[in-house]
């Protein structure tokens, strides 16, 4: 065993359970909302708490904290060449309206635990190592989601974020400005700074590692995303006097639109992910034929070729079932899927072997910051079981010992990329 693999293995085994613990659930407790989980959004005084609570965390251990004009915060521990690019792993400290404890922060902490861990054990590196705190990555007080990764990639334009606005009519630009007030943060830095490679540890938000009886989950990619509004028109009638063979029935037509549309996408292998989650009626009377209906569609698949054959037959498919009604079929997003870099990918999988945690290669059914970041430089991402694979929702629920699992491997692998 080299020098550089018996440093990142000592790290590794420095990795405190009971510290990571005990600091998701100081985290836990703040925009608690008394049913398990919490109520956290985006560039509120709470996810401004949060970041500070991060912050003494980092503060105590003298790291250095900096932030960009997006509100993104990296926590810096300096390694042998200050001129390096640094490693840098995080997530994200905000969350749903009614969201779990464990989304974004459990990426936040491993970060910074794998940074205090080599503190622990008296390990130099190389590279510079950091955490990130990314804005807004959930999405739900402002839009679009992982928009602080976005605008540091250069996918959205910095003007766009900070103009968007909440429902109460707060743009970012305000919010932003008094959260930088409070944090009180001095020294700055430009979007797309150099990086050695970006990793992100995540619970997986769905049940299969738990299912297979696996610790971790070595990221391959994240699956593509296309995302459809589609209006449908008829026509109000009398429910009552109107004959079925004269109507011009939105809603019938809509639901046969829909049904045409989940035989498209049905598939042996069970890839594919087809969800209509908004559906809307109009007038939305008991006795009116209705005579517009606008739903959604969310479709994702690991595969661009699949995404793309599949995504461009919606339209087809549509006009096929109208009847007597007309549709507009409207794209409102469309992000390939995002490809992990292999040589990461198998430094995953490698640390989960050595350390004789089961693993399985997975595909990420959820975007992530991450998938901005492997724009850049070479990155990863490696997941931890999660209850029922609950997410985005009070009852989230993680174990301790598999979160610190996740957090040694995460610890290996930074350690390694910042020695190597």
């Amino acid at each position: 065993m080299g020098q550089a693999e018996s440093a990142a293995m000592a790290v590794a085994r420095a990795v405190s359970q009971e510290r990571l613990w005990q600091r998701h659930m100081a985290i836990a407790q703040i925009g608690a909302t008394g049913r398990g989980g919490v109520n956290r959004q985006a560039l509120t005084p709470e996810d401004t708490q949060a970041r500070k609570r991060v912050l003494a965390w980092a503060e105590a251990r003298g790291y250095e904290a900096v932030i960009d004009a997006i509100g993104n915060l990296f926590i810096r521990r300096p390694g042998r060449n200050p001129e390096a690019p640094p490693v840098v792993a995080g997530s994200h400290l905000d969350s749903q309206p009614t969201g779990g404890n464990f989304d974004g922060v459990y990426g936040v902490l491993a970060a910074l635990e794998a940074m205090e861990a080599a503190d622990d054990v008296g390990i130099a590196t190389e590279r510079p190592l950091e955490t990130v705190v990314w804005t807004n990555e959930e999405g739900a007080r402002f839009q679009p989601t992982t928009m602080g990764s976005a605008v540091f990639a250069g996918a959205l334009a910095l003007n766009a974020a900070l103009a968007a606005t909440d429902s109460a009519g707060i743009s970012v630009k305000t919010a932003l400005e008094q959260m930088l007030s409070s944090l009180r943060i001095t020294r700055h830095r430009e979007f797309r700074f150099p990086m050695a490679a970006y990793l992100e540890a995540h619970i997986e938000q769905g049940p299969l590692l738990e299912e297979r009886k696996k610790k971790i989950g070595v990221v391959t990619r994240i699956q593509g995303l296309r995302w459809f509004q589609v209006a449908v028109f008829g026509q109000e009638a009398h429910a009552g006097t109107t004959p079925l063979r004269l109507r011009r029935d939105a809603l019938a037509a809509a639901v046969a639109m829909i049904g045409a549309l989940e035989e498209l996408m049905r598939d042996a292998s069970d890839t594919v992910r087809f969800t209509v989650g908004r559906f809307e009626v109009f007038p939305n009377s008991p006795n009116t034929v209705p005579s517009r209906v606008v739903f959604t569609i969310d479709l994702r698949h690991p595969e661009s070729g699949m995404l793309a054959a599949l995504g461009d037959r919606v339209e087809e498919t549509c006009r096929a079932r109208a009847g007597r009604c007309d549709v507009k079929v409207v794209e409102t997003l469309n992000a390939a899927p995002t490809v992990f870099d292999p040589r990461i990918v198998e430094l995953v999988r490698a640390a989960s072997k050595r350390q004789n945690f089961p693993s399985i290669d997975m595909v990420s059914g959820a975007t992530h910051d991450a998938k901005f970041m492997a724009r850049l430089c070479p990155s990863g991402m490696l997941f931890v079981p999660c209850a029922g694979g609950v997410s985005h929702n009070e009852a989230e629920s993680a174990r301790p010992d598999d979160l610190a699992a996740g957090a040694r491997v995460l610890a290996e692998v930074l350690l390694k990329l910042a020695n190597g």
